[in-house]
């Protein structure tokens, strides 16, 4: 396992704000949301499962704010639902080689993959928004607060692409990886 960037402490508050509007309706969001549609975190990949979508890219870990899922929620991701399932490591805090590697793949392929990270997914919304088409929609957990929609564009691209450049680390892996030209 390659660990590439590492969120320091001092970058945390930057992701306090969300990076789009937050709700709690789930459906109102998945009406809205545009192609492809990534999810991360387990509590919505489950809403949104729950409410009869299957995500093209979903990034889950079976714990939600630093707890296990109950087993309502692990059980509800059902491998069967997606094409294709993969198993990376990517410790907290941090974006490996594996799951950039993962999340191109996914974003690639014509099929829905479930791809089930050992360690941490939390960080993956950041190159999952970074390198998505535009118009697609990223979900993800604001804890305590509901789902934050993010319909990638480039002035949210580039305040992600600006995040993961400030990281500890090696940026410029992870934009080669990514296929982020920051020239």
């Amino acid at each position: 396992m390659t660990v590439v960037l590492e969120l320091q402490s001092a970058l945390r508050a930057d992701l306090k704000d969300p990076f789009g509007p937050v709700s709690t309706d789930t459906a109102a969001v998945l009406a809205a949301a545009g192609d492809p549609l990534v999810t991360v975190g387990d509590i919505v990949t489950y809403h949104t499962l729950g409410a009869g979508a299957v995500p093209d890219l979903a990034f889950v870990d079976e714990r939600t704010e630093r707890a296990a899922v109950d087993d309502e929620v692990s059980d509800g991701i059902e491998d069967d639902r997606f094409d294709r399932v993969r198993a990376i490591e990517n410790p907290p805090g941090t974006l490996t080689a594996a799951l950039f590697d993962a999340l191109a793949d996914g974003l690639a392929a014509d099929e829905r993959t479930l791809v089930r990270v050992d360690g941490e997914e939390d960080l993956a919304a950041l190159p999952a928004i970074a390198t998505a088409p535009a118009g697609a929609s990223v979900l993800y957990g604001q804890p305590g607060e509901g789902v934050v929609h993010v319909t990638v564009d480039p002035q949210v691209r580039e305040r992600v692409v600006d995040l993961l450049g400030r990281m500890d680390g090696t940026p410029s892996r992870a934009f080669d990886a990514l296929g982020i030209d920051r020239e």
